[in-house]
């Protein structure tokens, strides 16, 4: 069967194609059949490639040169539970409340898992009022979508906290209460407190181009959060005058649930996720809303 369009001959190297009709019933080789054009991301999908590309050159940036390389995101969380497990268990001998004594592991899971929580928000809450300042080429001179810039810190420390946690989970398996079903909660329990960090993060990155000294007042907030999050010792020990101070920290939900559903077994509240997911979605909203309203004025600042 002969083509319509080019007579059934094979096409020439530079030779100009013709035209097929618009009549459907045509007989086309395949060459001359209209290559129908390519579904067009969305902005969603193409920002989500952009965070991720920028991730990994974030990563890649941070080990370069190492003489361990891509091995240190594994040995560290690994040198971290041995180092606060001994210190604290060991020399210090702290026991863990419902651990048996001298259980030093079970203390040393414990203190891990609430340390992991805290890392994620020592990271990207710590690094928000300055990084739209290091970053001032992509303020003034291109156009750039700054919300993923501002979720580039919140990628990175997101891989070693889960790194963290599949050593967590592995090491409590072996040696500890064992693998849990509860574990399955963890999505749940992580996405909200990801959802409140990104808000956070976007707030102060919005502030900190204005105020240059924010950065070192988060750098004093996120040390405060350490001491008052529940991540040295369990919410039940908390004296009852001081409960609020621990209740309202960003990082004691996450941490308790985390260790519930990791180290006992036990599963999340639905209305303690319920209302923690709900405070999360507004701190995402005040801090894109923050971040939105002050853009406008960054590049006359830097």
């Amino acid at each position: 069967m002969y083509c319509n369009a080019c007579g059934g001959y094979p096409h020439r190297i530079g030779q100009a194609r013709k035209s097929p009709g618009p009549d459907p019933a045509v007989t086309l080789c395949g060459p001359c059949r209209p290559v129908p054009n390519p579904v067009s991301p969305t902005p969603i999908a193409v920002n989500l490639n952009l965070w991720r590309t920028l991730v990994a050159q974030d990563l890649a940036a941070r080990y370069r040169g190492t003489l361990l390389g891509r091995a240190w995101p594994v040995l560290m969380p690994l040198v971290m539970l041995a180092v606060y497990g001994f210190v604290f268990g060991a020399v210090f001998r702290a026991r863990w409340p419902g651990v048996a004594e001298g259980d030093h592991l079970g203390f040393g899971l414990n203190l891990f898992a609430g340390l992991l929580v805290h890392g994620l928000l020592s990271e990207t809450v710590g690094q928000a009022p300055g990084l739209l300042l290091r970053n001032s080429n992509f303020v003034r001179k291109m156009v750039f979508p700054l919300p993923v810039l501002v979720a580039v810190p919140l990628g990175s420390a997101l891989v070693h906290a889960l790194l963290g946690l599949l050593l967590l989970a592995v090491v409590n398996a072996l040696a500890g209460s064992g693998l849990h079903a509860s574990v399955l909660a963890l999505p749940l329990i992580v996405l909200p407190y990801l959802m409140m960090l990104y808000g956070l993060a976007l707030g102060f990155a919005a502030l900190g181009v204005y105020v240059r000294d924010l950065g070192q007042i988060t750098g004093v907030l996120v040390v405060l959060a350490l001491f008052t999050g529940a991540v040295f010792f369990p919410r039940a020990m908390v004296p009852a005058g001081f409960a609020g101070i621990v209740d309202y920290n960003p990082i004691t939900w996450p941490i308790e649930n985390l260790r519930g559903a990791l180290l006992l077994g036990v599963w999340p509240s639905l209305a303690g996720l319920a209302i923690y997911t709900a405070a999360a979605l507004a701190v995402l909203g005040l801090g894109w809303w923050s971040f939105s309203s002050l853009k406008r004025g960054f590049a006359d600042v830097m």
